[in-house]
């Protein structure tokens, strides 16, 4: 972790750098001009933590870590995200939903990147990745293995309210402009949509994913989950 020289007092501060060297973290004080310079953006509030991502992990990994402990999986599969902060916002709601593990696509979509990795809010960090060359074959494979397949989309299929979303569950998000492709959307097993009341039409991809995230965190907890019957 790197703090400017010329940082302002803060006691916050002084409780990172506390923190990260009770964790054994490298602490070094710089001029400003050094933060300046690695910072992306060139704007920082006088600290920098760098950080080493943890590699992407294969499809047939990422579902073995799911299952775990004899868990149902439930992941999380994007399809044509291209904005780095709306990735990066729904990485943050598929764990904090409870999610094991997210999904994306080699080409057409956003990467972890530092843009991403700030608006997950360090969720990228601790959310297991794989990437898949073909989101199509992914998901017939994730299928094969007996995991159900739903697509968020806003035409057509069950307000996501009630639709099940328990058992091994896979929920895919599309792009903000495309939403799900069409060889994505026909390898779906149900869809749902988000009624809206106001005059906007859509929701962008990471609300949309937030909403849905969170109503299949609250079915997946409750005592008496209800079997899928989405058919």
């Amino acid at each position: 972790m790197r703090v400017a020289l010329t940082a302002e007092p803060s006691r916050v501060l002084d409780e990172a750098m506390e923190e990260a060297r009770r964790r054994h973290l490298f602490v070094e004080r710089v001029p400003a001009e050094v933060l300046d310079a690695i910072s992306e953006t060139g704007r920082h509030q006088g600290v920098i933590a760098e950080v080493r991502l943890p590699p992407p992990v294969s499809l047939e990994a990422l579902y073995a870590k799911a299952c775990e402990g004899g868990r149902e999986p439930f992941l999380v599969v994007l399809d044509g995200v291209e904005d780095p902060q709306n990735l990066g916002a729904i990485a943050r709601s598929a764990e904090a939903a409870g999610a094991h593990g997210l999904v994306l696509p080699e080409r057409r979509s956003a990467g972890i990147s530092p843009g991403s990795l700030r608006a997950s809010a360090g969720a990228l960090l601790l959310l297991p990745v794989a990437e898949a060359p073909n989101t199509v074959r992914a998901l017939e494979w994730l299928k094969g293995k007996g995991v159900w397949i739903g697509g968020a989309h806003p035409e057509g299929g069950r307000p996501y309210h009630e639709a099940s979303l328990t058992g091994p569950l896979t929920l895919v998000i599309g792009g903000e402009a495309r939403g799900l492709h069409r060889l994505v959307r026909e390898r779906c097993d149900f869809l749902v949509s988000i009624p809206l009341k106001g005059r906007i039409e859509s929701l962008n991809a990471s609300a949309a994913a937030a909403v849905v995230l969170f109503e299949a965190a609250r079915q997946r907890s409750g005592p008496g989950q209800k079997p899928h019957n989405n058919g």
